[in-house]
């Protein structure tokens, strides 16, 4: 579900399964500022990964990390409009873990997703990463 004030659409296709957990595109409505977040990191204040091991406790991290960059864009996760999760890992279970995790955060607001299995990632201990695209009216 779409917050009621913001200008992302979500699109559910009735022409494609209904088992993806997330809408199958989006859209903005009417004029709108886009706001690119960079890769969410486990990264605590001082720089270290957190929770090394704990794909779950990472992705809620992420989660907070990429919340607090998106309210400094003045967006919240209900305008965000695509997300990528990457997840270091060759286990399928691995990234359902990681992915639960980012849908409870969104809640009914299900935006079209991508989640990847990767070999590694930027920094040491590392497992998750959560990359998204937010729209916002224009100002």
């Amino acid at each position: 579900m779409t917050a009621p004030d913001s200008v992302v659409r979500l699109v559910r296709s009735t022409s494609l399964t209904d088992i993806a957990p997330y809408a199958y595109a989006a859209t903005t409505d009417g004029p709108a500022r886009l706001v690119f977040a960079a890769g969410a990191c486990p990264l605590d204040a001082a720089g270290a990964t957190v929770a090394p091991g704990d794909i779950e406790a990472q992705a809620r991290h992420c989660i907070a990390n990429l919340v607090t960059a998106l309210a400094e864009a003045g967006a919240r996760l209900s305008d965000v409009v695509y997300t990528r999760v990457l997840v270091a890992t060759t286990v399928r279970e691995d990234l359902v873990s990681a992915w639960m995790v980012v849908h409870d955060a969104f809640g009914e607001h299900e935006v079209p997703s991508t989640l990847h299995g990767v070999t590694v990632l930027g920094y040491a201990d590392q497992l998750v990463e959560i990359e998204a695209m937010a729209a916002l009216p224009a100002d």
